[in-house]
């Protein structure tokens, strides 16, 4: 651990210009809001896509209108055909997966807030720091421009499964617009390892006098995790995006198997292998499950210590169970690969490990609602989300239960059980834990305060409609509805029908929902209450710091550390709670004395 006032990173003079002020700027804190707002305006065209999905799945023969104009061969007259709903569907994982929940809980709120927490005035390498966003920007930018291109976006879906994806123009969504599709993601790749590495430096190498590792909050904790997770994860799918460019530009066939007949003719490749593409995405792809999930968790967390106004059960224990959820998300990647024709035992060598990540997964559940009784729970906009985060968290990880199973999974597997599944406990949750960090902070990172009533007003609105359409898509599955269908016309689907018009009306009510949010953020950015410096009454180094932060996040005077970062309720403290950066002298810390 190094003196911050001796590393690269250290600020000397504020920068005066607008371009260096406001967008290439080395200051973490910009960039932070520079990932949150990229990642606000992907989910903004995820949600509009999911939208879209969604009306023609009920009204198949609708016309939207305009829609002809962003593809007149995909939606003739405004109606989509079933090949463009497959590429709305493949633009929409990609854009929420990436974009949405990869960038804002770890690149937005971690660029921002990990400095500000370990007591540093800036990322280790600045400037990499500022290439590692516009990187990502121009990965956004590239996937955006499949829309415009040629017969439009591909149509492989966000997994991008070969032959499927590594074959140019077989069919539409298959000529440029896959090829942009894995040049982006590629890009995305290179930004996302810069980060990583930057986040770990700065962790290990710039925490201020005093802030040991076990010092850290809890979020600063998921961001190093994540990190360390991020740095192998995007290493494999680099390569496999560098592999599959080259398949479908320069001729190879790492992906493309001999004898391959599309739309009988054959194709002059021989060698390769599909499923070396499904190990060499889902080795990252299971990782990346808990890259959205972890900084989620951290935050809620971070949250819930402070709406619960005493200490969790156990800080370290929800630190150690991070740390296994991170070691054994490597190790479970076929459990999406029971369908690929497996060795029956080694699915069931997949299964077991699959099974054992829901212990440390339970733990951190029991900690959070253990921790809850007896405490003196603060009611706001952001304590809720981070309710609503266990309930989305348990809710979707129960039906994980049944996919670890081979023999369950073979049935339910290409249903929308999944589809309920992952976006309960993956997007949904990430989602909440966004919702809960963004009111918990916006007052630190705009200095002004969110209103509270919209704020409850938007959690129980997404909430309920949140439930509203996921918990059917578990029904929908049990009873054999296939995901990827763009309409249901047969006897069997037919009585489905009223149940997916139920969660269509649920979709567009809760994505209308978040309009209140929208206005919220927006309005409170320049319109809102002057915030406090430490509004929540907080203990961590950011609460220490004027909102918002200065250039160099503390005025010049850095901060030595005292206590752990959660001192609250402490018997014999002058007050309510004890902040880290305080001299005060309190006793021994509750979790020195604590079993688990």
């Amino acid at each position: 651990m190094h003196d911050v006032s001796t590393n690269a990173a250290h600020h000397h003079v504020a920068p005066q210009g607008f371009l260096r002020k406001n967008v290439f700027s080395v200051d973490h804190k910009v960039i932070g809001k520079q990932y949150y707002g990229l990642g606000l305006l992907a989910v903004l065209i995820g949600m509009g896509l999911s939208w879209l999905m969604r009306i023609h799945l009920v009204w198949p023969n609708f016309g939207i209108p305009g829609l002809q104009w962003l593809s007149s061969s995909g939606a003739p007259a405004g109606v989509i055909t079933p090949e463009y709903y497959l590429q709305l569907m493949t633009m929409h994982g990609t854009l929420m997966v990436f974009f949405v929940l990869t960038n804002v809980p770890f690149a937005g709120f971690g660029n921002y807030f990990l400095p500000i927490q370990i007591g540093a005035e800036d990322m280790a390498f600045p400037r990499f720091n500022m290439m590692s966003f516009w990187v990502t920007f121009v990965g956004f930018c590239v996937l955006v421009a499949a829309f415009f291109v040629g017969d439009g976006p591909p149509l492989s879906g966000w997994t991008a499964y070969a032959p499927l994806s590594a074959i140019p123009g077989t069919g539409p969504g298959q000529a440029t617009g896959q090829t942009l599709w894995a040049v982006s993601i590629a890009i995305f790749c290179v930004g996302q390892l810069l980060g990583s590495l930057n986040f770990i430096t700065t962790t290990l190498d710039l925490r201020t006098k005093g802030m040991t590792l076990m010092r850290m909050p809890l979020c600063t904790w998921a961001w190093f995790i994540t990190s360390c997770i991020g740095l192998l994860a995007f290493a494999v799918l680099l390569p496999a995006c560098i592999l599959l460019i080259l398949d479908r530009v320069a001729g190879t066939s790492f992906f493309v198997p001999s004898n391959l007949v599309v739309s009988d003719q054959p194709v002059n490749h021989s060698g390769g292998s599909p499923l070396l593409w499904q190990h060499l995405f889902w080795f990252f792809g299971h990782p990346e499950v808990y890259i959205a999930i972890l900084p989620a968790a951290g935050i809620v967390s971070h949250i819930l210590v402070n709406s619960y106004r005493r200490p969790l059960l156990s800080h370290k224990v929800i630190i150690y169970c991070m740390v296994a959820i991170g070691f054994l998300s490597y190790m479970v990647w076929g459990h999406h690969m029971f369908l690929s024709g497996m060795n029956p035992f080694s699915a069931l060598v997949f299964s077991f490990p699959t099974l054992i990540i829901t212990i440390p997964a339970t733990i951190l559940v029991l900690i959070w609602i253990g921790s809850l009784y007896g405490s003196n729970l603060q009611i706001n906009s952001a304590s809720l989300f981070a309710l609503g985060f266990i309930s989305m968290f348990v809710s979707g990880g129960v039906s994980g239960f049944f996919l670890a199973q081979p023999s369950i999974d073979v049935y339910l597997h290409g249903t929308y059980f999944v589809v309920g599944h992952f976006h309960m406990v993956m997007g949904v949750a990430a989602i909440f834990g966004m919702f809960a960090g963004t009111y918990f902070w916006a007052p630190k990172m705009f200095g002004r305060m969110m209103n509270e009533t919209l704020g409850k007003i938007h959690f129980w609105g997404t909430f309920v409609g949140t439930y509203c359409i996921f918990m059917p898509f578990h029904y929908l599955g049990l009873v054999g509805n296939v995901r990827r269908y763009s309409s249901f016309v047969d006897d069997f689907m037919a009585p489905l029908i009223p149940v997916h018009k139920f969660i269509t009306i649920a979709a567009l009510c809760t994505g209308a929902v978040q309009l209140i949010f929208l206005y919220n953020l927006i309005y409170s950015r320049f319109k809102g209450a002057p915030a406090p410096e430490n509004p929540w009454q907080g203990t961590s180094l950011e609460w220490a710091t004027s909102s918002p932060p200065p250039w160099d996040n503390f005025g010049g005077k850095t901060p030595v550390v005292y206590h752990d970062p959660y001192q609250y309720g402490i018997e014999g403290a002058s007050g309510d709670f004890v902040m880290q950066n305080s001299p005060e002298q309190i006793p021994t810390a509750r979790e020195d004395k604590k079993l688990i």
